[in-house]
């Protein structure tokens, strides 16, 4: 489904085929990297999936899909600029596409949301991050699968390193007034996001 999605997607801005073919081996040569456990086809899998549940809810969702494929197409453990770096990759690639500046813009603002997945003014983009971070109240068998293959894009870190950014992280999520901002998800996730969190923190101070 997510090869398909991408090619129907293209299909409306180019009738290049060869093209179409090329950005869509660039997404699975990115996602498909060996350093990547979570961030991979199968997380976009994942996120169109829960996606198709709210897509009468966006109002764009050309840039939605774009989103999807592009948010974390550049992704190393070891920087901290992914998300910006990614955008810059998506506007190149849609450029190419002969995609609207506007809807160019729109795509750039949303994968740099998922940095820090703060409120936005734009409807689409909360869903986007609401969907991004779905797997925190997923069942405790599907989280605990999520953190462990965390930890392993982090291999080059030890524990000593790692633990004390990871319950960072966690403590953050925790300290937040609700983790997910539109209706839909914080319904669907909410409370178990909440006690995963707090039991992976629990393990990582035990």
């Amino acid at each position: 489904m997510l090869k398909e999605t991408y090619i129907e997607l293209l299909t409306k801005y180019t009738d290049n085929s060869s093209l179409i073919h090329e950005l869509w081996l660039e997404i699975e040569k990115n996602y498909t990297n060996n350093k990547r456990y979570y961030h991979t086809l199968q997380h976009l899998e994942n996120l169109l999936t829960i996606s198709l549940e709210i897509k009468e809810k966006i109002n764009h969702w050309d840039c939605y899909l774009l989103t999807l494929y592009y948010h974390d197409i550049i992704y190393d453990s070891t920087q901290t600029d992914n998300e910006e770096k990614s955008a810059e990759l998506a506007e190149n690639r849609l450029k190419k596409l002969s995609v609207s500046s506007g809807l160019i813009t729109l795509c750039k603002a949303q994968i740099l949301a998922t940095k820090s997945h703060v409120e936005s003014t734009d409807s689409d983009t909360n869903y986007f991050t609401d969907a991004d971070l779905s797997i925190l109240g997923q069942t405790w068998e599907t989280y605990s699968a999520y953190f462990k293959n965390i930890r392993k894009e982090y291999t080059i870190y030890p524990d000593s390193v790692y633990n004390p950014g990871r319950k960072k992280v966690l403590q953050h999520f925790l300290s937040m007034e609700r983790r997910f901002k539109t209706d839909f998800f914080y319904d669907k996730f909410e409370t178990q996001a909440q006690q995963n969190i707090q039991k992976e923190l629990d393990m990582l101070n035990e």
